[in-house]
């Protein structure tokens, strides 16, 4: 990501200053959002964490993307092919900021500098997000269920090496929906990689010994 762009505090100023940008709180379980057709929201998570979750036609959950704070996510991102087929929802307490795509390029009335911020520093959210989203294909393009969890696993090792131990963001029932694994096989795979050696569990710690 780029580390000279502080989404966050864009965030905040956006939201203060902007009249284009609207900021809304939600509760925890609450949904932020669905994806409808032509609606082109792009939305900033400024606190908390949401999933973006889809149903299939049999009941069956898919946690499409997990979101942390910084993090964008709209309709603009993904091809709506029905309504409330995709859709967001809080995991905690968050706060949203939101624009619509088009009123980028429609002057602000109060004239603010942010307004021209948001239309100089878009290709960089979304360049952020393309990175994010590549890093989801990569992982939904491994074959096996232990070829996702160790890329899954190198994912969130981003210590540079200097230390493998780490926290997994999602408990168990969530990280096999957004992997698309059935639970039971994902948590025999995980107890074959421990009692292997190429990891130590305790709880969702895990230490990578590869």
């Amino acid at each position: 990501m780029y580390n000279d762009f502080d989404v966050l505090e864009f965030t905040k100023q956006l939201q203060n200053c902007c009249s284009k940008a609207q900021t809304k709180k939600y509760d925890k379980n609450e949904i932020i959002t669905t994806y409808i057709k032509n609606r082109k929201q792009i939305c900033i998570l400024k606190s908390g964490s949401a999933d973006l979750i889809r149903y299939d036609i049999n009941g069956n959950k898919t946690i499409v993307e997990t979101l942390k704070v910084t993090d964008v996510f709209g309709e603009i991102f993904f091809p709506v092919k029905t309504n409330n087929e995709l859709f967001v929802m809080a995991k905690e307490k968050c706060e949203v900021v939101s624009f619509m795509y088009d009123d980028i390029a429609i002057k602000c009335t109060r004239n603010c500098k942010f307004h021209e911020d948001l239309s100089n520093n878009l290709v960089r959210l979304v360049l952020n997000k393309t990175i994010k989203q590549n890093v989801r294909i990569e992982l939904l393009t491994k074959r096996t269920i232990r070829e996702k969890l160790q890329t899954y696993f190198s994912s969130l090792n981003t210590n540079g090496g200097l230390s493998r131990t780490f926290t997994i963001p999602l408990s168990y029932t969530d990280l096999a929906d957004y992997l698309s694994v059935d639970r039971s096989a994902m948590m025999r795979e995980l107890k074959s990689l421990q009692e292997e050696g190429f990891i130590e569990r305790n709880g969702s710690k895990i230490t990578l010994n590869y």
